[in-house]
């Protein structure tokens, strides 16, 4: 996350050590650990729900694709069946016109 080297730690624990003294020192260190600990699950927690909510959001949008392709295969049905009851009559009508012209055999 941070760039820190050795060298940076260090120094913040020789600052450290000047300001605090040896007394308050470990106390403060342990606390500040705790509190890097608690932010770290903090962010953890949010990073998963975040994830979570995402995963949800794109399975409902999958859901609601399918959902539409399911219909439009449904309107297509219904579509090619009604060309197929209304080209029926017609071949019915051109097939007798048709043997009407054709001359005959010889």
């Amino acid at each position: 996350m941070f760039d820190i080297g050795f060298s940076e730690l260090l120094l913040v624990a020789v600052v450290g050590l000047l300001v605090l003294g040896p007394e308050r020192l470990p106390t403060a260190i342990r606390t500040t650990s705790l509190w890097v600990g608690r932010l770290r699950r903090q962010f953890t927690e949010i990073r998963a729900e975040v994830e979570r909510e995402i995963g949800a959001d794109e399975i409902r949008a999958q859901l609601r694709n399918e959902e539409i392709m399911e219909q439009l295969r449904e309107s297509r049905e219904v579509i090619e069946s009604t060309s197929r009851e209304l080209r029926q009559p017609l071949v019915e009508a051109a097939a007798p016109e048709q043997k009407r012209e054709e001359p005959p055999a010889a």
